[in-house]
């Protein structure tokens, strides 16, 4: 079966840590990161298109910058949660560690709830390290 495929890549910064995680990364830090978020159709909507970038960008583009963009994204029980929260501080609290592939299957999940023909997130956590999901 034919196919077209766009892809949009929305840039943000966040701040995460793990929970259960022995290294690095289980202390508070920030990544410049951003999602690759890829759209398929087998047909071209009336304008020649399979979904007009601004439309991911207001859509997709606006749960980041509100949801993510510079907040501190934390596992719901992360006991930093309470704290960021008593300071008025911006966080994101998630049902799951806040990995890149959790990041990923969350932006995945948003873009798939708003009926977008989303195929998959890669999510750059680094220049040199992302993870995908797949629906």
């Amino acid at each position: 079966m034919k196919s077209f495929q766009v892809t949009k890549i929305i840039s943000f910064c966040y701040g995460h840590r793990l929970l259960n995680y022995d290294g690095k990364c289980k202390y508070l830090h920030g990544h410049n990161g951003f999602a690759e978020i890829l759209l398929e159709s087998s047909s071209l909507y009336r304008r020649g298109m399979v979904v007009d970038f601004t439309d991911v960008k207001n859509v997709v583009g606006t749960f980041i910058n509100e949801k993510l963009d510079h907040k501190m994204l934390l596992n719901k029980k992360d006991r930093m949660a309470a704290v960021l929260k008593k300071m008025n501080e911006p966080h994101f609290l998630m049902d799951s560690n806040p990995t890149a592939e959790n990041i990923a299957r969350l932006i995945y999940s948003f873009s798939k709830s708003k009926r977008l023909p989303v195929v998959s997130v890669k999510l750059w956590e680094t220049e040199t390290s992302f993870a995908v999901y797949e629906g």
